[in-house]
């Protein structure tokens, strides 16, 4: 198994393409082209780790450990210590961080989940939305659809395989050199095609255009691919919904505690007694969804941290804030990711850190 199969999973369910513009993710040190056996799975990549990079091939971290651009690397810093030391060991690291956070299926789903949330959709919605059209001879519209379809095309909310068609005519001439599926070379052709249009979101654009490419049968494929002015939801910061049946926040506040394995929140600000059905999470850092969480008409957001006026914004709006911690909201990421590398390559040996 080489790296690069590693990544690749990591990159289907967690797309850079999701990635904050600020943010640094992805490979960050040493080569993918390399063999696989062990991967470290971690939040931050620490001093503590170096001692293990002999038998680790491949860090993944939540935190990328390069942040800002470089202008001397010192040795006896210790970033210079832990670049050195995954250079000699030839270890490579790729860190996941704001994809992971966005991405659905990611942390704040995961958040939501402790809840048992319901309705989730994310406070900041990311990505955008495209339309693909392609023309299809009719005795392939079924086998192509379904490849876009299969691929990540046609899913509008609740609904998937959706797609608008309408049959007509498609006339081309195959010139010397072509090898055409209907016609001759050298005659104009007329031929009875399909129209089919779907919406694909961005993170599945590239697979699902090569899905497309691979059913089609014609040597050249008519097709179009514009953006759409539509909101994307699929993927976003934070995450808003309801809890099944009304519950006071202290008892949502401790269910939460329960979950992320900690004593308690380190800060509540609000009211905690009263009863609350709408319910807003996001890990880490929170400050720039309060305005989302107000707009979402939710009445508690669960946090790792923000600044204090944000809070102060937050409380005189009556919505009640409890912050857990940065690294607390976020260390459900060692043990989520190393569980899907574990599922989906058996044979490979996945550490926690």
């Amino acid at each position: 198994m080489q790296r690069l199969e590693v990544t690749a999973f990591l990159e289907e369910r967690f797309p850079k393409v999701l990635a904050e513009e600020w943010d640094r993710t992805g490979l960050q040190v040493g080569p993918l082209n390399a063999p696989c056996r062990r991967v470290l799975v971690t939040l931050d990549f620490a001093l503590s780790h170096l001692s293990a990079l002999d038998q680790v091939d491949l860090v993944v971290t939540h935190h990328p450990l390069l942040v800002r651009p470089l202008e001397v690397v010192e040795p006896r810093t210790p970033l210079g210590q832990k670049l050195r030391a995954l250079l000699h060991a030839g270890t490579a690291l790729y860190a996941l961080h704001t994809p992971y956070d966005v991405a659905r299926g990611g942390l704040n789903d995961l958040l939501a989940e402790y809840l048992d949330l319901q309705d989730v959709r994310p406070l900041r919605p990311k990505g955008k939305l495209y339309k693909l059209m392609v023309f299809v001879p009719v005795t392939h519209e079924e086998a192509v659809a379904q490849a876009l379809f299969s691929a990540g095309a046609g899913n509008i909310g609740k609904y998937s395989h959706c797609s608008f068609r309408v049959r007509g005519t498609g006339t081309f001439l195959p010139e010397e050199g072509a090898q055409p599926f209907l016609g001759k070379v050298g005659q104009e052709e007329h031929a009875e095609e399909t129209r089919v249009e779907t919406i694909v979101p961005e993170d599945r654009l590239e697979k699902v255009v090569r899905a497309m490419l691979a059913a089609h049968p014609y040597e050249e494929v008519a097709y179009d691919v514009y953006p759409l002015a539509n909101p994307a939801e699929l993927h976003g910061l934070g995450r808003v919904g309801v809890v099944r049946h009304p519950m006071r926040i202290a008892a949502l506040v401790e269910r939460f505690a329960q979950a992320l394995r900690v004593p308690g929140p380190k800060a509540v600000y609000g009211a905690v007694e009263r009863e609350v059905r709408r319910v807003a999470v996001c890990g880490g850092s929170a400050g720039d969804l309060v305005p989302a969480a107000l707009q979402a008409n939710a009445e508690l957001l669960l946090a790792g941290e923000m600044g204090y006026h944000r809070v102060q914004e937050a409380q005189e709006a009556g919505l009640t804030v409890a912050l857990f911690g940065h690294a607390e909201t976020e260390k459900p990421f060692v043990g989520h990711v190393a569980s899907l590398l574990r599922a989906r390559f058996p044979e490979l040996e996945v550490m926690e850190r």
